[in-house]
């Protein structure tokens, strides 16, 4: 799974490389301890242009489909499984129209070492940005006003695969990672072929993830209250 993630400066380079078209004016500030129902940035193609608008938009991590009573729903949604979503109520018309990217610097994973878990930071070997595949809703807070700001939340979750060689040691899942070649296609809203952008999304997350390294941090990072630099700093 992932249940905590890093957002250095990824959000502002991920303008250059899925050329973003409008970028929103509430962005999150940069947090190294992004945690379950915390806002991040999200990168989508908004279908209310011909041709759709791709857009950075601040949402809510946990995802809260259209036909939820309350936001309470997103906190069991932080992830969903890739071979599971297309069965799910929960995710399935996501997955069909409303794919995300989220950008990333990296993210944590514990590993169980003699009955402890030792959190790792997992990152890019060379700083870039790391996407995971997403999907999106909107949902609307039928107790906010119709002209109340907060009348209508975005969410997202973030989409899991079973984990393979480093990162398999560390945790049995990994995030669906995306190369940005292939960011385009996922994110499209007007494709029909959902079920193949899905299985060429989870067979090629293996080259992402050989790409990345790995190194034991602070179990600080366990507290969400702890945030900044040094909890993705080496320990020993």
């Amino acid at each position: 799974m992932c249940g905590r993630f890093v957002v250095a400066d990824a959000g502002s380079e991920l303008v250059g490389v899925l050329r973003v078209d409008l970028i929103a004016d509430d962005l999150p500030a940069p947090s190294y301890n992004v945690a379950p129902t915390d806002m991040a940035a999200i990168v989508l193609d908004s279908t209310k242009t011909e041709p759709p608008t791709r857009r950075l938009e601040a949402a809510r991590w946990g995802l809260v489909p259209s036909w939820a009573k309350d936001l309470s729903v997103g906190a069991r949604a932080i992830n969903a499984r890739a071979e599971e979503v297309e069965d799910k109520p929960m995710f399935r018309n996501a997955l069909i129209k409303r794919r995300a990217v989220i950008p990333a610097s990296g993210y944590y994973e514990w590993k169980l070492v003699d009955d402890q878990k030792v959190p790792h930071y997992i990152h890019p070997a060379d700083d870039g940005p790391l996407l995971f595949a997403g999907l999106y809703e909107w949902w609307k807070n039928p107790s906010a006003a119709e002209d109340d700001p907060a009348k209508w939340v975005l969410s997202f979750t973030i989409l899991t695969r079973d984990a393979i060689g480093r990162l398999g040691s560390i945790h049995d899942r990994m995030p669906l990672f995306l190369d940005p070649d292939f960011a385009d296609a996922w994110l499209d809203p007007t494709t029909e072929n959902v079920g193949d952008i899905l299985d060429a999304a989870v067979d090629a997350a293996p080259d992402v993830a050989a790409t990345l390294d790995d190194h034991v941090v602070s179990r600080a990072v366990g507290n969400v209250r702890n945030n900044g630099p040094e909890l993705i700093e080496p320990v020993d």
